[in-house]
């Protein structure tokens, strides 16, 4: 374990719109674990290939250190990504400075959607990580065998991965307490009233019941099913026998405390899925279909346009226009 007497260099390195909110939340603990040990604990540095500013979601420019002149004297280096696949472009000039890293005993972590970087580089065969869920169905599209743990923060040895937003904050409440006990993080917490702090396997996202607007235990349990069962769905009666309940029983519920059929919910729940593969991912219409469980892309291309009002080329369109112009507001 690091000396408590010595400073933890932790490097932070920001890709193109990452989101201001997680990389505060992840560098301001250790800012504060400073002003209350009264000694430099830890020191935070901006790091990016070539010394390039980055932009944030903010609109303004974070001034970084050369990624590559590092060397091996920070304990910890952390990808930092939000936005999408657009934004990671050229994201891969970042790979061999973050092996080269890796192979020296730094331990590589990454916040948001910088997990994806952080597969890319394959640095995350054979760990346990997690990524902001809103990626985590392209992540496991492009990497068929990885599968991200949907909780809050992940601390695998080598790697630490966190899933964004305000989640840095436990996971820094987390490295602190391991560093310098839990009497210390406390006060660090408390510094920035974070008093409910979430422990690691904690979800990302709002309990089934609030996305679902139901808390009846079988149709929860069936609707979560339905999420993870998306590119080979269930039948109604397949459903039914998994749930313990009739066929008619299940269409009854869905009926009443949901205003819809079960195959009506079940395939919005694959058309979101899809549209978000769509509008993130560089996978075909026909690579999508079969993600999301239709038998081939026509079926999928009229089952979209009918949802969303839209054909699925369009919606991808219509999201890269979108981000050329947030870009051209920069």
């Amino acid at each position: 374990m690091t000396d408590k007497s010595m400073t933890q260099r932790i490097g932070f390195v920001p890709v193109r719109n990452f989101a201001l909110m997680s990389y505060a939340s992840a560098t301001e603990p250790l800012r504060a674990a400073n002003l209350i040990s009264g000694s430099p604990l830890y020191e935070v540095v901006p790091l990016s290939v070539n010394a390039a500013s980055v932009s944030c979601s903010a609109g303004f420019d974070l001034k970084c250190q050369d990624l590559a002149e590092t060397g091996d004297t920070f304990h910890t280096i952390f990808v930092c990504a939000g936005g999408g696949p657009a934004d990671w472009a050229g994201a891969d000039s970042l790979y061999p400075h973050l092996r080269k890293l890796a192979r020296q005993g730094v331990k590589i972590g990454a916040i948001s959607s910088g997990a994806y970087m952080l597969a890319a580089a394959g640095l995350l065969d054979h760990h346990e990580f997690t990524i902001h869920w809103e990626h985590a169905a392209l992540l496991r599209e492009t990497f068929p065998h990885l599968t991200p743990r949907q909780t809050r923060f992940v601390i695998d040895g080598a790697r630490i991965t966190c899933g964004g937003g305000v989640a840095p904050l436990d996971m820094m409440h987390a490295l602190i307490t391991d560093r310098m006990g839990a009497d210390f993080a406390r006060r660090v917490s408390d510094w920035y009233l974070h008093t409910a702090v979430g422990d690691s396997v904690d979800p990302q996202r709002g309990s089934s019941a609030e996305r679902f607007g139901t808390h009846h235990r079988v149709l929860l349990s069936v609707l979560e099913k339905m999420e993870i069962s998306i590119e080979n769905p269930l039948s109604r009666d397949a459903m039914a026998t998994w749930a313990g309940v009739s066929t008619r029983h299940l269409n009854r519920l869905f009926i009443e405390h949901q205003d819809t059929t079960f195959s009506s919910a079940y395939r919005a729940i694959r058309l979101k899925h899809a549209r978000r593969l769509i509008e993130q991912s560089a996978l075909s219409v026909s690579q999508v279909a079969f993600a999301t469980g239709f038998s081939n892309a026509a079926q999928f291309s009229n089952a979209f346009t009918a949802f969303f009002g839209l054909r699925p080329k369009d919606a991808r369109r219509a999201a890269k226009t979108a981000r050329s112009a947030e870009y051209a507001l920069e």
